[in-house]
């Protein structure tokens, strides 16, 4: 039996997240620990408080800096080269008496509960807010919508051309996200920060792009 042909891509919705969006791991720990917390709802456990704060760290660190492929292997350079020097010259030469199980941040299940409410609400907005702010591309225009009561604005994408960056290696292992900067002609550039599966909806316009081509030559030709 023949394979049944994929539907044919007719547009491209592409969304502009804000970096709030790479929080979610945050969200899902507070999660996770609050369910885990609420076993022992009297007794706030150190290493829970800890590994929320890791993660904490990881958030802030992630959306505070852009680190592109050579900043990231510089960065995992650097992490080796001291994990290293404090592994061989550090530790056989320094007695610890502090244990990481002392050090308890006494975080609460009540701060777990209200920090995956407060994540979820934002986070939450944030996707809704999405679904009504977006650029369309089809196959003789592009569409942008913004808000639910405003106007739509349309350009043809006749001369549309399409660079794709990824400026952040840690934004895109977490949700595969990049910039598109769209160049619909007539001096206008479209910068669209942190969108998501990029590397999917990039694959998306060619296709749809390679199929206007081939239809206006064939016009052409005619």
């Amino acid at each position: 039996m023949s394979e049944k042909p994929k539907k044919p891509i007719t547009e491209v919705i592409l969304r502009s997240y804000p970096k709030i969006i790479f929080f979610w791991p945050l969200l899902l720990t507070s999660f996770v620990l609050w369910l885990l917390q609420m076993l022992a709802p009297n007794t706030p456990i150190a290493w829970y408080g800890n590994f929320w704060f890791i993660m904490f760290f990881i958030n802030i660190f992630i959306t505070a800096f852009d680190f592109s492929s050579t900043k990231f292997f510089v960065l995992v350079l650097v992490g080796v080269v001291v994990i290293l020097l404090v592994v061989f010259l550090v530790l056989p030469n320094v007695a610890f008496e502090f244990t990481a199980a002392e050090f308890n941040p006494n975080l609460s299940v009540e701060f777990y509960f209200l920090m995956t409410i407060i994540l979820a609400l934002i986070l939450g907005i944030v996707v809704l807010s999405a679904q009504f702010d977006y650029w369309k591309i089809e196959r003789n225009e592009i569409y942008h919508k913004a808000g639910i009561f405003t106007s739509a604005e349309r350009i043809p994408t006749k001369s549309l051309r399409l660079k794709k960056e990824i400026p952040d290696v840690f934004e895109f292992f977490i949700l595969r996200a990049g910039t598109f900067v769209l160049s619909p002609g007539h001096g206008d550039v479209i910068p669209l920060t942190t969108v998501l599966n990029i590397n999917k909806k990039q694959e998306q316009i060619d296709y749809l792009l390679s199929h206007i081509s081939t239809e206006a030559d064939e016009l052409d030709a005619v």
